[in-house]
């Protein structure tokens, strides 16, 4: 299931734009190894503040599984300003109704094999599919996308072959990579359609799409959810619920926002205590619960 986040509905999926750069740090920083600037686990770079398309896609579960990035070329984006070396000098196209494709990406560690719905093949046709669909309603008529031979085989071999590429292929950094042309015809969309077996609309509502990713984000929260107990003589008011992921927000926060080493180490302090407290306050038996520590890790 796919859902186009833009500069118009952005502040309404903020929760899931999060979840897509944690994607992509996944992706890109750690199992590809590429350069690429990883914050808070996030994985976000200068083009992202340009107002681009996200096309995203959705399990059943409402987890983000797959996305890929939109980008104008009548502006900055990244084959002139960061591939420029695969043009062999040759000025980049530009054109309202040519825009790039980039950081597009599918989550393989919660995917499986094969073809089925919940499979990294069926993922990544629809994630085209949508990008496709997205870009001819919008008035796209051509794509360009930076990608590395691993890609272009897989574009191959879904019947969504580039029918030009520009320039040559370049090393970059671990891997090499080339620019392609893609059409954004109906002729295209229906051989990826067939390839994959997609049938039907495969586009979200806002509002569904909102619905089923606060309910994954429920899921895991319940899962992840410690209790702390007021101090005897500090509070009579009832024990607290929080998750750990609230916990470190607040503690990274307090870290980062110190005025001084004294109170960073305070802050640092403060929240070891804390998570000693947590791991030791849990009952026999009871299931395990990763708690992240600020400054060490997870703590089991």
């Amino acid at each position: 299931m796919i859902i186009v986040i833009d500069a118009l509905n952005r502040e309404r999926f903020k929760g899931m734009l999060d979840e897509m750069f944690r994607l992509r740090a996944r992706v890109f920083g750690d199992r590809l190894g590429w350069e690429v600037n990883i914050q808070d686990g996030m994985e976000i770079d200068k083009f992202d503040a340009l107002d681009p398309a996200y096309v995203i896609g959705l399990d059943d579960q409402g987890h983000v599984i797959s996305c890929v990035r939109a980008l104008q070329t009548t502006g900055p984006h990244m084959l002139p300003d960061v591939f420029s070396a695969i043009l062999d000098g040759e000025p980049t196209l530009r054109s309202a109704t040519l825009w790039e494709s980039t950081r597009f990406c599918v989550d393989t560690q919660r995917l499986g094999s094969g073809r089925g719905r919940n499979s990294v093949s069926y993922a990544t046709c629809e994630l085209m599919v949508g990008s496709l669909e997205f870009a001819k309603q919008s008035g796209i008529t051509d794509i360009v996308t930076v990608i590395d031979p691993i890609m272009d085989r897989v574009l191959k071999r879904s019947n969504n072959a580039p029918y030009d590429y520009l320039g040559s292929t370049k090393p970059m950094g671990k891997v090499s990579a080339l620019a392609a042309l893609l059409d954004c015809s109906q002729e295209r969309i229906d051989r990826v359609r067939s390839f994959a077996d997609i049938q039907g609309d495969i586009f979200l509502e806002e509002h569904a799409a909102l619905e089923l990713f606060e309910c994954s984000r429920g899921a895991a929260q319940s899962d992840n959810v410690v209790t702390l107990h007021p101090r005897l003589g500090v509070s009579q008011r009832p024990a607290v619920k929080v998750t750990s992921d609230e916990l470190l927000h607040y503690f990274m926060d307090q870290i980062r926002s110190a005025n001084s080493e004294k109170d960073r180490k305070a802050a640092v302090a403060l929240a070891g205590v804390v998570v000693e407290a947590m791991v030791q306050s849990r009952p026999d038996g009871e299931r395990t619960t990763r708690v992240p520590h600020p400054t060490l890790g997870t703590v089991n």
